[in-house]
């Protein structure tokens, strides 16, 4: 059930640090944000996994896939307070164009229900990985200027990724 879609937030470098920062940047940005932010991620996911059965293609996808990654670790290196609502805004459009790119790139022959549950109990499995170690790196000065340059090495691996 929904075997390549489990998988496929893992096969790219690009969705698994989009995914790990959103669940890092929750923790960063704490109170509601833990929780809304990553669930607004992946409920835009679900829209745009949607789309992506109706609409051959969005210009620019790939694109846009690698801005997501630039900007989450851009997000977690300035670590400044953000409310829930302009973050979530952020990660929901973001979330659109994975989730929109995890349909496009999936097997046709599996069952699309199947495939986005698949996707989706993957994403928010890697949120809450992120979450946590960002909960536990919060906790101390020297911890959050560790998650900080994990931010500034996420917002290279995007650099690198636009120029491909």
């Amino acid at each position: 059930m929904g075997g390549t879609g489990l998988l496929h937030p893992l096969t790219g470098l690009d969705h698994l640090l989009a995914m790990l920062a959103v669940g890092a940047w929750s923790a960063q940005l704490g109170g509601r944000s833990i929780y809304i932010v990553p669930a607004c991620f992946a409920g835009m996911m679900v829209l745009g996994g949607v789309a992506g059965i109706i609409y051959p293609m969005i210009p620019y996808l790939e694109t846009a896939i690698a801005m997501s990654v630039l900007m989450l670790g851009l997000a977690v290196t300035i670590d400044q307070p953000t409310g829930w609502f302009v973050a979530s805004f952020g990660v929901g459009i973001f979330g659109f164009c994975h989730g929109f790119a995890h349909v496009s790139e999936m097997n046709r022959t599996e069952g699309i229900t199947e495939y986005i549950l698949g996707f989706l109990i993957t994403t928010v499995s890697l949120h809450l990985i992120g979450a946590f170690g960002g909960l536990l790196l919060v906790e101390t000065s020297q911890g959050r200027r560790h998650l900080r340059q994990i931010g500034v090495v996420t917002s290279l691996i995007g650099v690198y990724l636009l120029m491909r």
